[in-house]
């Protein structure tokens, strides 16, 4: 069983159409179940209520931003080792930081490509199933 098969994603974006776009992406990757959700209040009741290996998640919504989700995704022990995928467009220095110290293993910033995305979700998924997670990596690639 692949590791994509075996994980449960939720995608997190205010836009419809990148939820359907994101989630377009992990079915082909072998997903088979990913569920949507359009801003940060409703993922945290959803992953409350789920059994998710993956968020893959926004920054910029309404109400609870993406920034907001991860730090009450990392603070709830239920939670807290779930795998954190944030698709942005922010780009300053400043942005990647305060997604990192907000507890995010990969970022990606909009717009990418689909092999990006595949990527960061690939390494993201192969550092949860053999090794410590890392910090996460430079935006883009």
């Amino acid at each position: 069983m692949s590791l994509a098969s075996a994980t449960h994603a939720l995608v997190v974006d205010d836009f419809e159409s990148m939820r359907r776009i994101i989630r377009n992406i992990l079915v082909q990757m072998g997903f088979d179940q990913v569920d949507v959700a359009p801003d940060g209040e409703c993922a945290l009741r959803m992953l409350e209520n789920g059994d998710y290996g993956l968020l893959v998640t926004d920054w910029s919504m309404p109400g609870m931003d993406g920034i907001e989700l991860v730090r009450a995704v990392r603070a709830d022990p239920r939670l807290a080792a779930l795998a954190v995928l944030m698709v942005t467009a922010e780009t300053t220095r400043d942005g990647v930081l305060r997604a990192i110290e907000a507890g995010v293993d990969e970022y990606l910033v909009k717009p990418f490509t689909q092999e990006a995305l595949r990527a960061k979700i690939e390494r993201l998924l192969a550092s949860r199933a053999g090794a410590p997670a890392s910090p996460a990596r430079a935006p883009g690639g």
